[in-house]
């Protein structure tokens, strides 16, 4: 009795903490188009400098736990070197390629693009840490990804596509620096989550060089526009990527990661709820697919988490 609730506890800890950074992200496009007027890599600065003050709590519990700051302590150069060098670059180029992705092409392809990373982080899981996809996990992965492709395929226009291709391949990049976060996350042999403030603060001074090479004009936004912005981090781009961090480390890759797919389902009903959007009989159709899709990728094949060496 004490073996199940030891086992199940962190399991529902970790589809708790993956469901809340769904919904936090599903928020996202409506900020997002809040701030529409703020050059992307200036919207991606201000998104990570609060994002790291909202994640600050979590690193200054990090410090008062003693055995986390020895584990941190014992981390071997290549994982210094990953956490500290190649996880702020990945949240860069998530972040900054999927907003300036989104103005160079249709919202909904280039976020369709972008919704693939879900997909790529379930396989680089399995195929890393196993060697071997399970039949579930790949089926599951398959359709969750029907019922995104579902929701958002209908609004895309096939027309130019060599003109966004562009936005196209920074969306495409985005997807690919998620996966790679994620499994970064998983894969590290101490949370990253008490160091996230630092990571985020690297990555917004990375911003800052790449708003300063693009030439736009600098300014601080003003109104609704700065407060969209705000939040954008202190939600979407920090507390939930906190979130995220302790889902990864608690529970399966394919069910957390099949979770994902929930974003663009609970995005178009936020979009809706808003006024932005008008209600589609695919949304139900596109949650069932979502939901069945998580289900059928945590049937258990063996393939929970286990630890990579330091």
């Amino acid at each position: 009795m004490h073996a199940i609730t030891h086992t199940s506890r962190p399991l529902i800890i970790s589809i708790i903490a993956a469901l809340f950074a769904v919904v936090l992200w599903a928020g996202a496009p409506l900020l997002v188009d809040l701030a529409s007027s703020v050059p992307p890599f200036q919207l991606t600065t201000i998104a990570l400098l609060s994002g790291a003050l909202a994640a600050l709590p979590t690193s200054l519990s990090g410090r008062r736990n003693r055995d986390g700051k020895a584990v941190r302590g014992r981390l071997s150069l290549k994982w210094k070197l990953a956490i500290y060098g190649l996880v702020p670059a990945l949240i860069l180029g998530a972040i900054g390629g999927y907003l300036t992705g989104v103005g160079m092409a249709p919202t909904a392809e280039a976020a369709l693009i972008t919704y693939t990373w879900p997909v790529m982080f379930i396989v680089i899981s399995q195929w890393l840490f196993h060697r071997r996809i399970p039949l579930p996990v790949l089926c599951g992965a398959l359709i969750a990804f029907a019922g995104a492709a579902l929701l958002l395929s209908p609004g895309a226009n096939s027309e130019g596509f060599s003109e966004y291709m562009a936005g196209y391949g920074l969306a495409l990049m985005a997807a690919c620096c998620w996966a790679l976060y994620s499994w970064l996350c998983q894969a590290a042999p101490a949370p990253v989550a008490p160091v996230m403030p630092g990571l985020f603060v690297l990555a917004a001074i990375g911003a800052v060089v790449a708003d300063a090479l693009s030439g736009s004009p600098f300014g601080l936004p003003s109104g609704l526009a700065l407060m969209a912005g705000v939040g954008l981090g202190v939600g979407p781009y920090g507390l939930a990527m906190v979130a995220w961090d302790m889902a990864l480390r608690n529970g399966p890759s394919g069910l957390v990661g099949s979770l994902a797919y929930g974003v663009p389902v609970l995005a178009a009903v936020f979009l809706v709820i808003a006024g932005v959007a008008a209600p589609d009989w695919r949304l139900p159709l596109a949650a069932l697919l979502v939901v069945t899709g998580s289900v059928v990728a945590s049937i258990k094949t063996g393939s929970q988490r286990q630890p990579m060496p330091a």
